[in-house]
């Protein structure tokens, strides 16, 4: 089930709007979909956004671009305030057709708080909005996907590495408090997610630790927190699963190289 969230556009002149919400932690906007593209952007703390198995980290140096009619999930992990920019897709140039992240540095920044006054006359309202448009760059950080598994038993197993990525356990130990063979749970694994056990749980890690590390933990702190022995197994598994470190994967640094097939 979904909800149309509106954002009102400013009527008779300019494109953008922007509105700004307290989230505490742990709080997700149930899915839904705007009828206005969409930039989320964290003005406090760090974001989560959700489309589909994918999912992006947002700490304040990047935003994502939701294009209008986009399901999708928001919150945080720790109290954060999302900042949205809504734009009208008839008054807008850009056309990107997928979620799509961008950089926000200082001037960008000031610029949506000054696009957030309300008494902001018309020639300034638009001076504003058509600089914001052109400081959307494309970024080259793609998402950390976890596809949601269906069959019962391999949900049974997602459920306790979502709530403890940190488990040492192995695949024959989940496999018996599943009440199946080894063979069939990774059977099972690929078929329901299109990964193994291994590279599934991999990005389980990954995904949670991006948050931690984004506000600013310690690389040592965040591996452990995850279920890695060493910072240096965490930054290896990383670079082989997304192509690059995490600071330059949250900066969206673009000197990244491809990531392997496998974790």
């Amino acid at each position: 089930m979904t909800n149309d969230v509106f954002g009102d556009v400013p009527a008779g002149v300019g494109a953008i709007v922007v509105g700004n919400f307290p989230l505490a932690a742990g709080q997700w906007f149930v899915p839904h979909h705007h009828p206005q593209h969409q930039l989320a952007w964290a003005r406090r703390g760090v974001l989560g956004v959700a489309v589909d198995d994918a999912h992006w980290v947002l700490p304040r140096t990047m935003a994502l671009w939701i294009p209008a009619g986009v399901v999708h999930r928001t919150g945080a992990t720790r109290d954060a305030v999302l900042c949205s920019l809504y734009f009208h897709p008839d008054r807008c140039d850009k056309d990107w057709t997928q979620p799509t992240p961008v950089a926000v540095d200082g001037l960008l920044a000031h610029l949506i708080a000054h696009l957030g006054r309300d008494n902001l006359p018309d020639d300034e309202r638009l001076r504003a909005e058509a600089v914001v448009l052109d400081l959307l760059h494309p970024l080259p950080a793609t998402p950390i996907d976890v596809p949601e598994p269906t069959d019962a038993r391999v949900r049974a197993v997602a459920d306790a590495l979502l709530a403890r990525p940190d488990d040492p356990r192995g695949l024959e130990a989940y496999a018996r408090a599943a009440g199946v063979s080894r063979r069939t749970l990774t059977r099972l694994f690929v078929q329901d997610t299109g990964m193994n056990f291994d590279r599934w749980r991999t990005h389980v890690r990954l995904r949670a630790a991006l948050p931690l590390l984004a506000e600013g933990l310690p690389v040592s702190r965040v591996a452990h927190a995850v279920g890695y022995a060493t910072p240096s197994a965490f930054l290896a598994a990383f670079r082989r699963t997304v192509g690059t470190s995490p600071g330059r994967y949250l900066n969206g640094d673009a000197s990244s190289e491809a990531p392997g097939p496998d974790a």
